[in-house]
């Protein structure tokens, strides 16, 4: 029975008294109820999906550019793929624990109380969602822009002193406009977006592997790999000179630490998944094999992508030539090494070709991220968190109003200019509460000894700690050498205190 019909049914009972005023009011109550319609493959493709945006065909030229040989780029995805699986193998106890809609907001909430939690969502809304949608917006109509120039980023519709917008930001924020619309339509049709975008992405960067490792006319592999341990940065690269620095084993440490923040960005949202744990069928289980299945598909893929990379172009090049193999991974054109490698078999189509899996691995990533995002504010406000009307569901069983201040606020987030930003200081807020949730573990199973866990995450206390000790580690890093952007996203987390004792003093 859908919304429309409970509306019609009390209306035609609030003639006949009191006691059938009763019933409505406990049917209206029951509407209120997330359908279970999610089951372990839409799970999955939610996981994969959400991840794979369009760093992986971006941010290997920067990284090689920071660490200098192929065996360091390379073991820099490995490791983010390790860390990103460590992870997700710690949260499928919490989630088998606690399998509610908010997913990672009600498990630092029952490990750490409401003060946490509520920094957590605030950082969520802020930027770490929020802003992720934003800069997935906009690498999809940068893109569209090489179709229909006309839309691109060179084409300012209106100015107001220094602050500009272009079409490229109106693409962006109708993309969110849209995508938002159709899941405030109800799970499925998110659900059927997703699925179809994620397999055909998946399909697509299969292909590319294939073709990258198994039909390349010339090998470049050997070659990169004769100095994959040679340590180094570009520090400038002007006139065709490129100027590198040697790096010592502190440098080195620091340097791996920066570059991580690339692949890290690109297997970001693999937790989205437990925000979308009231709809899921059988969420105990299938939360955890969903975050398992998910990660370890795309960690495999990335890796392999890479190598198809270092097996079509060299790993170095000169910046100032125009052929493709010439500029290598460091300097492909614009960074597009997904597209530099194509071209290796597409010729001049290729740039084509990879504009339009750019644009569908962008809308698909942006369709997960805008259905489960809304469900964090949905929990807030049910905790008394989060603006009231948030915590509404609508006759499609979907929290529309939590959906819309979500579109809301990331639209004016593409307009900020700031989004290249946003990708720095939203990935140094994710991995520190990806650290607190992991803790909670420890914390759940000291207060709460006997709950039920239906996992426990394998070599316990290992798993945890190696994933804490380096999130930790990673965040001193980029403190370190990103001060400015890493500031940025404490004070965000920060400026969420006084609205926390705002929320509670009106709860």
């Amino acid at each position: 029975m859908d919304g429309k019909t409970f509306v019609a049914l009390f209306f035609t009972f609030t003639f006949n008294g009191t006691t059938h005023f009763t019933i409505m009011a406990q049917l209206t109550e029951e509407n209120q109820e997330f359908r279970r319609s999610l089951g372990l493959l839409d799970g999955t493709m939610l996981v994969s999906g959400s991840m794979i945006g369009s760093g992986i065909f971006i941010v290997t030229a920067d990284m090689s550019r920071t660490v200098g040989g192929a065996g360091w780029m390379l073991f820099l995805w490995l490791l983010t793929g390790v860390i990103t699986i460590f992870a997700a193998l710690s949260y499928g106890e919490l989630a088998g624990m606690m399998p509610k809609a908010g997913g990672q907001f009600v498990y630092i909430q029952r490990a750490f109380g409401d003060l946490v939690a509520f920094l957590y969502g605030w950082s969520v809304f802020a930027a770490i969602t929020t802003g992720l949608i934003a800069a997935v917006a906009v690498a999809f109509a940068k893109y569209t822009g090489y179709f229909f120039p006309s839309l691109s980023i060179e084409n300012v519709l209106f100015s107001i002193g220094s602050f500009k917008v272009n079409a490229a930001q109106g693409v962006a924020i109708l993309s969110i406009i849209f995508i938002t619309f159709i899941n405030s339509r109800g799970i499925q049709n998110g659900k059927i977006i997703q699925l179809v975008f994620t397999m055909t992405k998946l399909v697509a960067l299969f292909a590319l592997i294939v073709l990258g490792i198994f039909f390349a006319s010339k090998n470049f592999l050997a070659l990169n790999w004769a100095n994959a341990w040679q340590a180094f940065s570009v520090t400038k690269a002007v006139d065709g000179h490129v100027i590198t620095t040697a790096l010592t084993t502190g440098g080195l440490v620091l340097a791996l630490g920066t570059a991580i923040i690339g692949p890290l960005f690109s297997s970001d949202a693999w937790n989205n998944v437990t925000f979308i744990a009231g709809e899921m069928k059988n969420p105990r289980r299938n939360i955890p094999l969903s975050l398992l299945l998910g990660t370890v598909i795309v960690t495999l893929l990335y890796v392999l992508a890479n190598v198809a990379y270092l097996n079509l172009l060299p790993m170095q090049g000169d910046p100032s030539v125009n052929d493709v193999l010439g500029r290598g991974i460091m300097f492909a054109d614009n960074d597009r090494v997904g597209t530099a490698a194509a071209y290796q078999f597409f010729g001049t189509t290729a740039a084509a070709m990879m504009a339009v899996l750019i644009m569908i691995s962008t809308f698909g990533c942006n369709s997960g991220l805008i259905l489960s995002g809304a469900r964090v504010y949905y929990a807030m406000s049910k905790e008394g968190l989060f603006f009231k009307t948030a915590g509404r569901l609508n006759g499609f069983a979907v929290p529309e109003n939590a959906l819309w201040l979500q579109c809301f606020w990331a639209s004016l987030l593409c307009l900020s200019g700031s989004y290249g930003d946003l990708l720095d200081y939203l990935t140094f807020v994710s991995l520190l509460f990806y650290a607190v949730t992991i803790a909670g573990i420890f914390v759940l199973r000291r207060k709460e000894p006997d709950a039920e866990r239906p996992y426990r995450v394998p070599f316990y206390p290992v798993t945890p700690v190696i994933y804490i000790l380096l999130a930790v580690g990673i965040c001193l890093i980029l403190l370190y050498t990103k001060t400015e952007n890493a500031g940025r996203g404490l004070l965000i987390v920060a400026a969420g205190v006084p609205f926390y004792y705002l929320s509670r003093r009106k709860k």
